[in-house]
């Protein structure tokens, strides 16, 4: 158990030092009137959300596949109500996204990570998970892995789920199309915390949820074409040669399998594979493959 806890430690601080974007380069503010602000030269973007209305941002590239990587350091206190959101989405009525959502709680109460995946257009596939730090009082590293094989999702480069392409099997995944990142803070307080029993509280307002370090080793889609950057192949290939992997090819090694697994068991609350009552005519093919 402390050999587990050890390397989640020391991945932690790895992911914290991971290079930083610049906001006013690589994203665009999508509402709020005025309530998102890019902060620190460009290093970081706060978020604030009051009685009003909350705000959100919105990468100006489109991507399909890459590693994208946020640092983020949620709204602490009283943050009952609200929730931040951290994904990836294409458009239209059968979009595909990845999902990072994280649901606050009153003080004291831990926060509600909430992953979720939807291919053409179909979600439903929830985990959640209480995360094993207090995610207010630091900025903490979440990352999307996408590539062709793997929807690979990580805290502070721990993985905490692997939604695999089991195309051969029925089951669809999120490869066509491209997807833009997106980031807001929101008001959901009718079924956010403890399914909508507790309400914002609107005297610790505004609440400010503030992003930084976004980076994105992506292929872009831009005029009809996706652009991946230099060498993303040959490092797949060399990489598969020595052992190694570039996030292309990227899949979980029995180590990373292993962390994932121990914090599936400690911290995951909620599975949707194992909601037989929500699926009564069985649940989701995927819940049975490996």
């Amino acid at each position: 158990m402390r050999s587990f806890a050890l390397a989640i430690a020391m991945a932690a601080c790895l992911a914290v030092a991971s290079h930083a974007g610049n906001f006013y380069q690589d994203t665009e503010m999508t509402w709020g009137d005025g309530r998102g602000k890019v902060v620190d030269g460009g290093r970081g973007l706060d978020l604030t959300l009051d009685r009003t209305s909350g705000s959100g941002f919105q990468s100006k590239s489109e991507y399909l596949f890459g590693k994208i990587d946020m640092q983020i350091k949620l709204v602490p206190g009283n943050s009952a109500g609200t929730v931040t959101t951290f994904y990836l989405s294409s458009q239209g009525t059968t979009h595909d996204e990845i999902d990072f959502e994280f649901l606050g709680n009153v003080t004291g109460e831990p926060y509600t990570l909430h992953t979720n995946v939807f291919t053409q257009g179909q979600g439903q596939r929830e985990q959640q998970f209480r995360l094993w730090f207090d995610p207010t009082t630091a900025y903490h590293t979440y990352s999307i892995v996408w590539n062709p094989q793997h929807v690979i999702f990580a805290v502070d480069g721990t993985p905490i789920r692997d939604f695999k392409n089991h195309e051969a099997r029925g089951v669809a995944f999120p490869k066509t199309q491209p997807m833009r990142l997106y980031a807001s803070l929101w008001n959901a307080d009718d079924w956010a915390t403890q399914g909508g029993r507790v309400k914002a509280d609107w005297s610790h307002a505004p609440f400010v949820a503030s992003f930084r370090g976004f980076s994105a080793d992506a292929c872009v889609w831009a005029n009809g074409k996706q652009q991946c950057p230099v060498g993303t192949m040959e490092a797949a290939v060399a990489g598969g040669r020595r052992g190694g992997r570039s996030w292309w090819n990227q899949q979980l090694s029995d180590m990373s399998y292993r962390r994932m697994r121990w914090v599936q068991r400690k911290f995951m609350i909620y599975n949707y594979c194992n909601d037989a009552k929500r699926f009564p005519q069985g649940v989701p093919a995927e819940c049975h493959l490996r």
